[in-house]
């Protein structure tokens, strides 16, 4: 009778989760479609503005530059206020600052309106954290961050032929409009929806001390908490070394080796499938061990060995291939263990804050990474640029056996008990 009690909670519990999860992982889907939605229609948007690939990756640079600024203050306000209701209003306005831009169709209401998206896009992180702490079970977390990283790359992978089937249907007006009408559908479906999403303040599962003591504290102090500063620096890192792989991996194979665009972009192709699938993997693996630190740590090490390999020797394209998502895979294991060794060591009912601030070197390493692998590019050191890479996999490495990183409550009691549903 017991047993079967205990099933039949657990299966509840599931459902719950899943439910939680689902809605997180729309708006995160959303977050990232909509970070990506313009740079496939630069070509278009160049002859209908008549303006620089210069004045186009302005509107990007603004668009960090808000997520960055706002991340913050959202963060404060969702531990202030609770989660809920902030994400869905973030979602409706970025939504609608892609119909405005779609409905204006003018280059200086397009800069205006991605202040406005680069803002709203500052309450994901925050607010979803703080959701999945708040409402999912223990044992299900390392998979419920996991799930939310993957919902975000799959908006990413949506996003090229979606948005340029449409422009070419419809015009790219029409496409960017209905693509912002889209998140503000989704908003509603959280408001429909969204009673599992069960943050409030103080609504943390967890004891008020932090998550292993090592952050406790209140307010401003938190974010000089060495910890903390360790896991901006780790975010930080982690945003130079993914862009220069995202961003220039293509040109810079092709200048090293004169290894073809189409084969270097196959490489990068499987480097993101690589990644999806490490991440869901990474999932797993954080739900049954506490010692997220050397997860990582093991995975940047593969990581950097990796790009060395694809930066120092011409392969073949299969090797290549091949080595991509395998590189791929180790770095999509660390992200769902990066989530882990936050959660340690923020205090219970300050989830919201501390994303929000750690999740700022995502912007400041994505206003960092351009420019710094561009120089290298157009100085003639392609090279350099896997060398960079790697060596910011390195000090990663470092980082996160600063921070500590060990599981609330440390190891499990009776692992096979903990296995997932």
């Amino acid at each position: 009778m017991t047993a079967a009690t205990t099933t039949v909670e657990d299966a509840g519990s599931f459902r719950d989760d899943m439910k939680v999860i689902s809605l997180i992982g729309t708006a995160h889907f959303f977050s990232h479609f909509y970070i990506l939605l313009l740079a496939p229609l630069f070509p278009i948007l160049k002859d209908a503005f008549g303006v620089s690939y210069v004045q186009l990756g302005l509107i990007l640079t603004v668009a960090n530059a808000a997520t960055g600024v706002s991340q913050i203050p959202f963060g404060y306000l969702v531990d202030k206020v609770g989660a809920k209701w902030i994400l869905i209003g973030g979602l409706a306005a970025h939504g609608l600052a892609f119909v405005l831009i779609g409905i204006t169709g003018t280059y200086w209401a397009m800069l205006a309106c991605m202040v406005l998206a680069g803002a709203a896009n500052g309450v994901y992180h925050p607010a979803d954290y703080a959701i999945l702490s708040a409402s999912v079970s223990e044992k299900r977390m390392g998979r419920g961050f996991s799930l939310h990283t993957f919902t975000g790359f799959a908006g990413f992978a949506a996003v090229p032929m979606t948005i340029v089937w449409l422009a070419q249907e419809f015009g790219w007006q029409a496409g960017v409009t209905a693509c912002g009408a889209a998140g503000m559908v989704a908003a509603l479906a959280l408001v429909v929806f969204g009673r599992s999403l069960k943050h409030a303040p103080g609504s943390d599962k967890r004891k008020k001390k932090g998550g292993d003591g090592t952050a406790a504290g209140a307010g401003g102090s938190i974010m000089l908490n060495p910890a903390i500063l360790m896991c901006l620096l780790f975010f930080l890192l982690l945003a130079l070394s993914s862009g220069g792989i995202n961003n220039f991996l293509v040109s810079a194979l092709n200048r090293v080796h004169g290894t073809p665009v189409d084969s270097a972009n196959l490489g990068l192709t499987f480097y993101l499938v690589g990644s999806s699938l490490g991440i869901l993997l990474g999932g797993v693996i954080a739900d049954r061990t506490s010692n997220h630190n050397r997860v990582a740590a093991c995975c940047f090490l593969a990581t950097a060995v990796a790009v060395l390999i694809v930066g120092t020797v011409a392969l073949p394209i299969w090797m290549l291939v091949t080595l991509m998502a395998l590189q791929g895979l180790t770095h999509g294991i660390i992200m769902p263990s990066r989530d882990m060794i936050v959660r340690s060591v923020t205090p219970a009912g300050s989830m919201g804050k501390v994303f929000g601030f750690v999740s700022t070197g995502f912007s400041l390493g994505g206003i960092v990474a351009p420019l710094m692998f561009g120089f290298l590019l157009d100085r003639g050191e392609p090279a350099l640029v896997f060398y960079v890479i790697a060596g910011f996999m390195v000090v990663s490495l470092l980082t996160v056996f600063s921070v500590g990183g060990k599981k609330d409550g440390g190891k499990k009691d009776g692992g096979k008990n903990e296995a997932a549903a």
